[in-house]
Formats: structure tokens, sequence, C-alpha cells
């Protein structure tokens, strides 16, 4: 593993391995010609509106189990209209003592299967943390059992090889 890595989203040089992955923007949006994304969809770097779909920018978290900290996936999740400007009016203020809205992840992520559109709750945060992901163990899928238990730095080496092999910078 290298001592340090180039940030696909500053541009800078940090030291360590990657600790995160993210994308701009959500799949559907992503997909759509360059030229003619901004026309279609609103968007900045926390908010996205495709027509009458709404998305928030979140992280997803998987512990490491071998260590301190996390893996964080920076993932874009769908939610209803009504919980979208609910966040967007809350926008400034602590959400974490919300209850937790339902939505479905909009990015494919790589290394597991039929994450996209996958059933998640999302906590709001204070104004400075992007919301948290909660895939419930109900789902049955890796990214709850992760988020569960952990990963060990075999898993975290396997995460990091996905994202170098499918390239995902979307």
């Amino acid at each position: 593993m290298n001592s340090s890595f180039r940030c696909p989203t500053c541009g800078g040089t940090h030291d360590g391995a990657p600790t995160d992955h993210g994308w701009k923007l959500p799949d559907v949006v992503w997909n759509i010609p360059e030229e003619k994304r901004s026309s279609r969809a609103r968007f900045n770097t926390d908010l996205c509106q495709l027509g009458d779909r709404f998305f928030i920018r979140c992280i997803l978290k998987l512990p490491f189990n071998v260590r301190s900290g996390y893996y964080g996936w920076g993932v874009w999740v769908e939610l209803s209209r009504d919980d979208f400007y609910r966040y967007v009016e809350r926008y400034d203020q602590d959400g974490s003592h919300d209850p937790m809205v339902a939505g479905s992840i909009a990015n494919k992520i790589p290394g597991y299967s039929e994450s996209l559109g996958l059933p998640v709750m999302v906590q709001f945060q204070n104004s400075t943390s992007r919301p948290t992901v909660h895939v419930p163990k109900t789902t049955g899928h890796a990214l709850a059992d992760e988020q569960a238990l952990g990963i060990d730095d075999q898993r975290y080496h396997a995460i990091l090889e996905s994202i170098r092999v499918t390239g995902s910078s979307s």
C-alpha cells in the first residue's frame, strides 16, 4: 500500500491510504451527457433534484475492526420530496436527534452487488457533518453486515482494489 495518495477531489497529496470514496452526483444524473446535465438537473455538492426525484449527499461508514476510524462511502441517497425539503429547511441546524428517514442509495458501489436502489435509513447530522446512512440488517446486504461488524485490513484492501479496477470516479 502507498504511504500517500493523490486526492481526486482536491488534487492534493495526502499521507496514508484513502479512507473514503465519494460520488459527485447520483448515478442517474451523472449518466446525463455533461452538456445537458445542468439544464436537466439542479445540483450542488450536497443536494440534487432531477424532475420529481430528490437526492442528498451522505456518508455510509464502515468501521475498521482492527484499528480506529472507518472507511466512508460518500454516497447519494434518494429521499421523498417531503424529507428532502425538511433536510433543506434544517440544513444549518442540528438534526442528529431527528427521527431517521427512509431512502435508497443512488450510486452503484464497487465490490457490492445490487447497491443501487438499496433501501437505507438516513440520520441527519449537525450543520458541519453530512447525514449518515444506516443499512438495515433486514436487507441481508453485505453493507449491513460490514456496517455492523466492521471491516478488517484484508477487506479494506479489497475495497481499494475494487475502486481501482472499476475506475469509479463519478
